[in-house]
């Protein structure tokens, strides 16, 4: 090697290093279930869904979902409304427990009064059709980033809570009612609550509690938070004889009950 060849060997050196390294290839992609009566627009989801990294496959109904479910393990579900056999609200309705996939409802039923609706039924996001595939790709990938956080922020938890007669662990996302039944919650009601309990009484504004649940971009209507909190208030079992979330006029919500944190 000459003396030049040399010298440019060695100031090409450094950007080699600098080169990022090729992505691994051993790291499974989510898996996306699309879950729609029209075969077309299922299947032109599903294709953009995987040219754009994820596993998506596809069902024509409840049935044909529930088989797809017990085989494989999907991180979530894109679920239509308007379906014959059992519905769309309905199957969310019994999805939405700790544990289940995520779930994004894309429905033709775009008012604001069936957007509350599947978010109290329990999805984490609701998208109006006609919607791109670009869009929905944005929403899933949304979805996921805002799940992962949630469950970094619970586990790196180590301090569980007892208020108005309940007990919860944020690490193992329990939450014991007083009779010493377990109640479910989704990930944004469990981050929602320990919100308000690490706030020690005082009040949280909608747009904090937002931030803190992760669910700023879900929504653009102004009830998300109002949404959450009522799903919350009802498995607490919140009521005028025992408030546990009170409302602070102007401000946003607050907790009501003392807490004790061990």
């Amino acid at each position: 090697m000459t003396a030049a060849a040399r010298r440019e060997h060695e100031r090409m050196e450094p950007a080699r290093q600098m080169t990022p390294s090729a992505p691994r290839l051993d790291v499974a992609p989510m898996r996306v279930l699309v879950v729609d009566d029209d075969p077309g627009l299922r299947a032109e989801i599903a294709a953009y869904l995987a040219a754009n990294g994820f596993a998506a496959e596809t069902a024509s109904n409840a049935s044909t979902m529930d088989c797809a479910l017990a085989e494989t393990r999907f991180d979530v579900v894109v679920l239509d409304v308007m379906m014959p056999g059992e519905d769309g609200l309905s199957i969310c309705r019994r999805l939405a427990h700790h544990g289940a996939p995520a779930i994004i409802i894309m429905s033709a039923m775009g008012d604001e009064v069936d957007r509350v609706v599947g978010l109290e039924l329990g999805a984490d996001d609701y998208l109006a059709k006609p919607a791109s595939p670009r869009e929905l790709l944005a929403r899933v990938r949304a979805v996921l980033r805002r799940r992962g956080q949630a469950g970094e922020t619970l586990d790196r938890r180590a301090r569980r809570y007892q208020f108005a007669g309940f007990a919860l662990d944020p690490v193992r996302r329990r939450l014991t009612a007083p009779g010493g039944m377990v109640v479910l919650l989704t990930r944004a009601e469990m981050l929602l609550l320990v919100a308000l309990l690490d706030a020690e009484g005082g009040a949280l504004t909608r747009d904090q509690l937002l931030d803190g649940v992760g669910i700023d971009g879900l929504d653009s209507f102004d009830r998300a938070i109002d949404v959450q909190v009522s799903r919350l208030r009802r498995k607490l079992g919140d009521s005028e004889d025992q408030v546990v979330i009170r409302t602070v006029r102007g401000v946003g919500y607050r907790l009501a009950a003392p807490v004790l944190r061990f």
